[in-house]
């Protein structure tokens, strides 16, 4: 049975876009890419597009052979390739009148609750239109600290955003492997999974991304990841082969090409949990203790976190700001990473509260913000109990 009314966002790498040496583009791949968004929206399906290559394409207009090492000259020669890149897209589509949009975001963007809902809207309203969105991060203003660092967390980020059925990570390879085909004869292909955290002992992603791009396997299973909490179904699938995307979702076709598919979570995390944990840049951590963490974790949507159960914080940051939540263990071992909250309190106040009950807050600070230091609402957790122990 063919499935119609999908969201499906489709993320586009730099070696499909653009050949590593020329840097040209490669039309034979995005001639493919739009004829299959335009083939799925002909079957009533909504499309968005996360295209990588605005450096590589900068790099072809300035004629420079390399990626530059400094951020200033690589944010410049993607302001330069981003315009020629969408110039490109829109020439394209624009065969077959289809309109575009270019999005351009920044995880600062989704940091704040109003710009997050913002951008959702402004995407969900665009489908609506019959536009095909093309996402790319803002890199001529992103830092390190605040980029999502590889356009296969952008589009994991926003197939979460806009609740996606799928999303297609397209790349040089058909599927992921156990190990890179290209040396290892042996590697094998991985055609569906169900748990990420136990499929990363039994692969090696070890190489990286391309010279042009910032990717590589480990980016796409984190991003894999990150959707499939969001309940979006994600498969890894060859860029010069997207007709194949059709096959791949028709129920009906049994002898579907070679793709790797990870299934979607059965409990999708809530989506202001989504924002907490993957919208917002973390600006410090609070280390807690045994009991605090046992709290946390098998009371779930019950407990919130106290400044009793605080041992420690790290890092400068204010009020309602995102702060990751560690359980400090002993020297013989490392920290295990809990979840992810907004403090209700800032570093310096949760410092001279640490340790202390709640009654005493008000006696120490003056005043008091909240009783808890991080509210269950707004506490999200990312370990299972037997993790903690």
């Amino acid at each position: 049975m063919k499935q119609t009314g999908l969201t499906i966002v489709i993320k586009v790498g730099t070696t499909s876009i653009c050949d590593e040496k020329s840097h040209f583009p490669i039309l034979s791949n995005l001639s493919g890419l739009v004829e299959t968004v335009l083939k799925l929206k002909s079957l009533q399906h909504r499309v968005i597009v996360v295209t990588s290559a605005a450096v590589g394409t900068g790099l072809r207009r300035l004629n420079i052979a390399e990626k530059p090492s400094q951020l200033a000259a690589r944010q410049a020669v993607a302001a330069v390739g981003q315009g020629r890149l969408m110039a490109l897209y829109d020439d394209l589509f624009g065969q077959f009148n289809q309109p575009v949009a270019q999005i351009l975001l920044t995880k600062n963007d989704l940091s704040d609750r109003s710009q997050y809902l913002n951008a959702v809207s402004c995407l969900e309203e665009l489908l609506s239109m019959g536009v095909v969105p093309i996402v790319n991060e803002n890199d001529t203003i992103s830092t390190q600290g605040i980029r999502f660092g590889d356009n296969d967390t952008l589009a994991a980020v926003t197939a979460g955003m806009i609740k996606a059925d799928y999303l297609f990570l397209l790349t040089d390879v058909d599927c992921l492997y156990t190990d890179n085909p290209r040396t290892n004869p042996d590697a094998r292909p991985v055609l569906l999974c169900d748990d990420i955290a136990s499929l990363k002992d039994k692969v090696s992603v070890a190489s990286g991304g391309s010279a042009l791009g910032t990717g590589g396997m480990i980016t796409k299973l984190i991003a894999a990841d990150l959707a499939t909490a969001a309940g979006v179904a994600t498969i890894i699938t060859h860029g010069s082969k997207a007709s194949n995307i059709t096959t791949i979702i028709d129920d009906d076709q049994t002898n579907k090409p070679l793709h790797t598919k990870f299934m979607a979570k059965n409990n999708p995390m809530l989506d202001r949990k989504w924002w907490i944990l993957h919208g917002l840049h973390t600006a410090g951590t609070i280390y807690i203790d045994a009991g605090a963490a046992k709290a946390v974790v098998t009371q779930g949507l019950r407990s919130s976190l106290f400044a009793a159960g605080i041992v420690d914080v790290q890092g400068t940051f204010n009020a309602h700001q995102a702060v990751q939540i560690c359980l400090r263990k002993d020297k013989s071992s490392s920290d295990v990473i809990i979840g992810k909250g907004l403090a209700n309190y800032s570093s310096s106040e949760i410092s001279r509260i640490k340790r202390c009950n709640s009654s005493e807050i008000a006696s120490i600070l003056g005043y008091v913000n909240a009783d808890c230091v991080i509210h269950r609402d707004n506490l999200v957790r990312v370990v299972e109990e037997q993790e903690i122990l």
